[in-house]
């Protein structure tokens, strides 16, 4: 078993959101998104998984397929599906939430990685 404090370490870019991966392997990924204040994510989809978003903390505004924008704060799960177009902007609080995706296609290698992954032996 592996195990990381979500909140720990946070890194918050001035210019753009940023995803930093915590976990990939061929299975999926585990992103934790970190948005300043105003910062967004641009309308996207992941066509072959669904998104499954957990609120840490702040306040964000998600927009799913439906285009109907709602607000959302820690402790909440949001669930897009596969190739559901969304967008996420931070209000006036720094944003963190987690996303889990099916499946990490582009990595071929051996490797699986992040805060709470590991490298196999060699």
């Amino acid at each position: 078993m592996r195990s990381t404090n979500l909140l720990a370490g946070l890194e918050f870019h001035d210019q753009n959101p940023y995803a930093q991966p915590l976990y990939v392997d061929q299975l999926g990924r585990v992103l934790r998104f970190t948005l300043q204040p105003g910062q967004r994510i641009v309308e996207h989809n992941a066509p072959h998984s669904p998104f499954y978003v957990v609120v840490l903390k702040g306040q964000g505004v998600f927009t799913g397929g439906d285009g109907k924008a709602q607000h959302f704060g820690p402790n909440t799960l949001l669930i897009f599906d596969p190739g559901e177009n969304h967008t996420i902007q931070a209000l006036d609080e720094q944003l963190v939430f987690v996303g889990f995706l099916h499946g990490a296609p582009e990595n071929v290698s051996d490797k699986v990685g992040g805060a709470i992954g590991r490298t196999p032996q060699a």
